[in-house]
């Protein structure tokens, strides 16, 4: 794969992602949240067996991992059983437009990540706009701007997005494995995890279509978008495809206005704007 088609993916893996915010909202007026976060990465495994099961390709070079690869794996399924959570628990009590926003976070997260631990260089350009997607950041999670309080369930989604942003990069180690194999392993370990959190917290799910549908929504946006987003890492690293990846919080922000008609806050547009401003700054670094 060369590079274009990998940013392809990676801007797939945006698009696909991008549903997820406001279609979970709705979902969770009827599904707790840690069932809902179980529920997608459920709906994203069953998916992917279904895939692999007809698909013609085999890559057996692929389908086994290392022992030096196993701690990774383990780590993704954890963070992956504490990030949907999260952010669950935070669309069910905030606006979708918002949440769908802050999910930007992630490039920060990951970028610095990536940098810390992984040892991935960043550039000045995508310093600037770790920079203005931090301080949008900060301005969203506002609750209220006069007093400067924070909003707790945003500090929950950018506590997600932390989470993600140490999934990624444990991902991209994996990334040379298939991604079919890694969707179908996270995503049954995380949503069995989310299931078993839910029914400890005393959460409770009655038999609903709705199920079907959450399972349908997982499919879509987490199978099929990690699906992608793992051939983008391959080729193209975790800090360049989290910076793809950005285009996400916009289309479920818009989709978000869409399904759920009104004007938006002054602190939203702002925060948008200077988010714009730093997912492109960040785009526009990696497409050169």
């Amino acid at each position: 794969m060369n590079k274009n088609k990998a940013i392809r993916y990676a801007i797939y893996a945006a698009l696909l992602y991008a549903v997820s915010t406001p279609f979970s909202k709705v979902l969770l007026e009827k599904i707790p949240p840690a069932f809902m976060a179980g529920l997608l990465y459920l709906g994203a495994a069953t998916g992917m067996v279904v895939i692999a099961f007809f698909s013609r390709r085999k890559n057996k070079k692929s389908s086994s991992f290392t022992g030096k690869e196993l701690p990774y794996l383990i780590m993704i399924v954890l963070l992956d059983i504490a990030a949907p959570i999260l952010l669950m628990t935070a669309l069910k009590n905030s606006s979708a437009e918002s949440v769908s926003l802050l999910n930007n976070f992630e490039i920060v997260a990951t970028a610095l990540i990536a940098l810390l631990f992984f040892k991935e260089k960043i550039s000045p350009r995508l310093w600037i706009a770790i920079t203005l997607i931090t301080a949008a950041s900060i301005l969203l999670s506002l609750s209220d701007i006069t007093s400067f309080s924070v909003s707790v369930y945003s500090l929950l989604a950018l506590l997600a997005c932390c989470c993600w942003g140490l999934e990624n990069n444990c991902t991209r180690k994996l990334s040379n494995r298939d991604p079919a194999r890694i969707v179908i392993i996270k995503g049954f370990g995380s949503g069995t995890g989310s299931v078993i959190v839910a029914l400890i917290s005393g959460e409770r799910l009655t038999l609903t279509p709705y199920i079907l549908l959450a399972l349908l929504l997982g499919f879509v946006a987490y199978g099929l978008s990690i699906y992608t987003y793992v051939y983008a890492q391959r080729y193209i690293g975790a800090a360049k495809t989290s910076a793809f990846y950005a285009l996400a919080p916009f289309m479920g922000a818009l989709i978000s206005l869409v399904m759920f008609p009104k004007i938006p806050a002054l602190l939203f547009i702002i925060s948008f704007v200077i988010m714009a401003l730093g997912a492109f700054l960040a785009i526009e670094k990696e497409r050169n």
